[in-house]
Protein backbone atom coordinates (compact mmCIF):
# COMPACT_ATOMS: atom_id res chain seq x y z
CA UNK A 1 0.00 0.00 0.00
CA UNK A 2 1.41 3.40 -0.92
CA UNK A 3 0.80 6.40 1.24
CA UNK A 4 1.16 9.70 -0.52
CA UNK A 5 3.56 12.10 1.13
CA UNK A 6 2.44 15.71 1.07
CA UNK A 7 4.24 18.65 2.58
CA UNK A 8 1.99 21.60 3.30
CA UNK A 9 3.83 24.92 3.55
CA UNK A 10 6.16 24.10 6.41
CA UNK A 11 7.98 27.08 7.84
CA UNK A 12 11.57 25.92 7.45
CA UNK A 13 14.50 28.30 7.54
CA UNK A 14 17.25 25.90 6.49
CA UNK A 15 17.79 23.17 3.95
CA UNK A 16 18.38 20.71 6.78
CA UNK A 17 15.01 21.65 8.30
CA UNK A 18 13.28 20.95 4.98
CA UNK A 19 15.04 17.58 4.81
CA UNK A 20 13.91 16.80 8.36
CA UNK A 21 10.32 17.55 7.39
CA UNK A 22 10.59 15.21 4.40
CA UNK A 23 12.13 12.44 6.52
CA UNK A 24 9.47 12.84 9.18
CA UNK A 25 6.66 12.57 6.64
CA UNK A 26 8.22 9.46 5.10
CA UNK A 27 8.74 7.78 8.47
CA UNK A 28 5.20 8.66 9.53
CA UNK A 29 3.78 6.95 6.44
CA UNK A 30 6.00 3.90 6.95
CA UNK A 31 5.10 3.58 10.62
CA UNK A 32 1.41 3.90 9.79
CA UNK A 33 1.74 1.05 7.28
CA UNK A 34 3.66 -1.18 9.71
CA UNK A 35 1.20 -0.54 12.54
CA UNK A 36 -1.80 -1.31 10.32
CA UNK A 37 -0.17 -4.52 9.07
CA UNK A 38 0.49 -5.58 12.67
CA UNK A 39 -3.09 -4.90 13.74
CA UNK A 40 -4.46 -6.90 10.80
CA UNK A 41 -2.17 -9.83 11.63
CA UNK A 42 -3.27 -9.72 15.28
CA UNK A 43 -6.93 -9.74 14.24
CA UNK A 44 -6.33 -12.75 11.98
CA UNK A 45 -4.59 -14.54 14.84
CA UNK A 46 -7.34 -13.79 17.35
CA UNK A 47 -10.03 -14.93 14.91
CA UNK A 48 -8.23 -18.20 14.21
CA UNK A 49 -9.98 -21.31 15.51
CA UNK A 50 -7.55 -23.99 14.35
CA UNK A 51 -4.60 -24.84 16.59
CA UNK A 52 -2.35 -25.92 13.69
CA UNK A 53 -2.96 -22.66 11.85
CA UNK A 54 -2.36 -20.61 15.00
CA UNK A 55 0.91 -22.43 15.73
CA UNK A 56 2.04 -21.70 12.19
CA UNK A 57 1.19 -17.98 12.50
CA UNK A 58 2.71 -17.54 15.97
CA UNK A 59 6.45 -17.40 15.11
CA UNK A 60 5.81 -15.02 12.20
CA UNK A 61 3.74 -12.71 14.38
CA UNK A 62 6.30 -12.81 17.19
CA UNK A 63 9.05 -11.87 14.74
CA UNK A 64 6.93 -9.00 13.38
CA UNK A 65 6.30 -7.64 16.87
CA UNK A 66 10.01 -7.87 17.76
CA UNK A 67 10.99 -5.98 14.62
CA UNK A 68 8.45 -3.24 15.26
CA UNK A 69 9.67 -2.87 18.84
CA UNK A 70 13.26 -2.70 17.62
CA UNK A 71 12.32 0.07 15.17
CA UNK A 72 10.42 1.92 17.94
CA UNK A 73 7.14 1.72 16.05
CA UNK A 74 5.66 0.16 19.19
CA UNK A 75 7.05 0.05 22.71
CA UNK A 76 8.98 -3.07 23.72
CA UNK A 77 6.62 -3.73 26.64
CA UNK A 78 3.60 -3.55 24.32
CA UNK A 79 5.26 -6.05 22.01
CA UNK A 80 5.90 -8.33 24.96
CA UNK A 81 2.30 -8.04 26.18
CA UNK A 82 0.92 -8.78 22.72
CA UNK A 83 3.21 -11.78 22.27
CA UNK A 84 2.07 -13.14 25.63
CA UNK A 85 -1.62 -12.71 24.85
CA UNK A 86 -1.45 -14.34 21.42
CA UNK A 87 0.61 -17.22 22.81
CA UNK A 88 -2.06 -17.82 25.45
CA UNK A 89 -4.71 -17.70 22.73
CA UNK A 90 -2.81 -20.21 20.58
CA UNK A 91 -2.37 -22.59 23.53
CA UNK A 92 -6.05 -22.38 24.47
CA UNK A 93 -7.16 -23.62 21.04
CA UNK A 94 -8.02 -27.26 20.52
Amino acid sequence: MDYQITIINKMANHKSALKTVRKTETRKADNKYYARTMRNALKRMRNTTGKAEAEKMLPELNAMLDKLAKKNVIHKNKASNLKSSITKHAQSLK
